[in-house]
């Protein structure tokens, strides 16, 4: 799920940075598409590591046939973890899908102002695209943080093991949702 996340994040950085870009890209130069899956991984697995090592645990999630975070642990390492989890594998990527989206529209917008007819249903085209990625982004992890976070600080028993699989789910098959989206949405692919 991490990962998904961070590469989702970087996957936007990358996008902004290539369309913003005056100078053509250099489509035979594959050092920053390293650069971006080896930091990708590096942060997920700084994110995953630490309950192995004692800050929080692992454990069976909702009915027991998922494993991830011990989410209904309260002591302090745990609530910090989640803490964590939250700020820098949730509201860091996706601040940084807004910026990037955001700058991304702001450009599209200033070129179509300069060249009216097909670059005003581009930025209509690159506009629905952006939203419609930010949403899905929101719907597939926010349940799952809320879940989460009500799990960890909430009233023991709150969240039952059955009404935690669906977030579980959508959070999980959020890697599927940005491809789809980028392919039906981009005349260019």
């Amino acid at each position: 799920g991490i990962i998904s996340l961070v590469s989702l994040a970087v996957l936007s950085y990358e996008r902004c940075c290539t369309m913003t870009r005056t100078a053509e890209p250099d489509t035979t130069n594959y050092r920053k598409t390293w650069t971006g899956i080896i930091l990708s991984w590096t942060y997920s697995l700084l994110w995953t590591v630490p309950p192995l090592f004692g800050w929080s645990s692992y454990g069976p999630e909702g009915p027991g046939i998922i494993c991830s975070v011990n989410w209904h642990s309260k002591d302090a390492k745990n609530a910090s973890y989640i803490i964590c989890l939250f700020i820098f594998c949730l509201v860091i990527p996706f601040a940084i899908i807004v910026y990037s989206y955001g700058k991304l529209l702001c450009a599209v917008r200033q070129v179509s102002s300069i060249h009216r007819g097909p670059g005003r249903s581009r930025e209509q085209r690159i506009l629905v695209m952006v939203v419609v990625m930010v949403v899905c982004f929101l719907l597939c992890w926010l349940p799952y943080a809320a879940v989460a976070l009500i799990a960890t600080f909430g009233q023991p028993g709150l969240i039952t093991p059955a009404a935690s699989v669906i977030p579980a789910i959508l959070a999980k098959s959020s890697t599927v949702y940005n491809p789809i989206i980028y392919v039906f949405l981009n005349k260019q692919v």
